[in-house]
């Protein structure tokens, strides 16, 4: 008996050295996502609530464009009308002419519509790629990254390619970000919730727990009296 408890007892004091920072990081990580208001992460109180599409007349007729129309919208870029024809193409629906994508200004005037005003843009940059770790990953590029003087460092972005508001990012998503990554463990893309690192350290999670039971059961005094019994 003795050399079995010794055993379970290695088994679980190996498992737990193991595992044991994952275990902190799980918990901290919960602790912080219980006690976070999710539509402060997604941006909310940053974006201005009054913001509504302005309409539009005396537009450049579609027909006079000369272009096989598969699909249309009609989008705002700032105070200005376009067409976002095929989901490619970016044209002035005012005179009909074809832009290749939204200028700094443009992008500058839909992150000033879009944000709460009140907050001064610090620095304007264009991004044409991102790795999986960017705040910005997995969104439409190019795009513009537009800085605000904040005390939450707010980045907006805005697609170069039809001037749609894409997201807006601030220090509070990104320690939100972190804490996702550590506790689904992917390291790689940090949005993936079923990866093996994941798998294998909840099954040696649940592995420490059992065995920990597994040692109180062994070595109880109180239990061993009730089975002889």
């Amino acid at each position: 008996m003795r050399k079995t408890q010794l055993k379970i007892r290695k088994v679980h004091r190996y498992l737990g050295l193991a595992i044991g920072i994952q275990f902190i990081m799980w918990t901290v990580s919960g602790l912080y996502f219980s006690w976070t208001d999710l539509d402060e992460i997604h941006g909310d109180p940053y974006l201005n609530e009054q913001y509504q599409v302005p309409s539009f007349d005396s537009l450049f007729p579609t027909d006079r464009l000369g272009i096989n129309i598969q699909s249309l919208e009609l989008i705002a870029v700032g105070k200005s009308p376009y067409y976002w024809i095929n989901k490619s193409l970016l044209i002035n629906a005012t005179d009909g002419k074809l832009q290749s994508e939204i200028s700094k200004e443009q992008a500058e005037e839909v992150a000033r519509e879009r944000v709460v005003a009140g907050y001064k843009i610090t620095e304007v940059s264009k991004i044409t790629a991102t790795d999986a770790h960017h705040e910005y990953r997995g969104r439409p590029l190019p795009a513009y990254a537009i800085s605000f003087d904040h005390p939450q460092q707010l980045t907006a972005y805005v697609s170069a390619k039809n001037g749609s508001f894409q997201r807006i990012r601030h220090r509070s998503w990104r320690w939100f970000d972190f804490l996702w990554m550590s506790h689904t463990m992917d390291y790689q893309g940090r949005d993936d919730f079923n990866n093996w690192l994941l798998r294998a350290f909840s099954v040696f999670g649940l592995l420490t727990v059992l065995s920990g039971f597994l040692l109180w059961g062994v070595s109880s005094p109180s239990l061993r009296k009730l089975t002889k019994r």
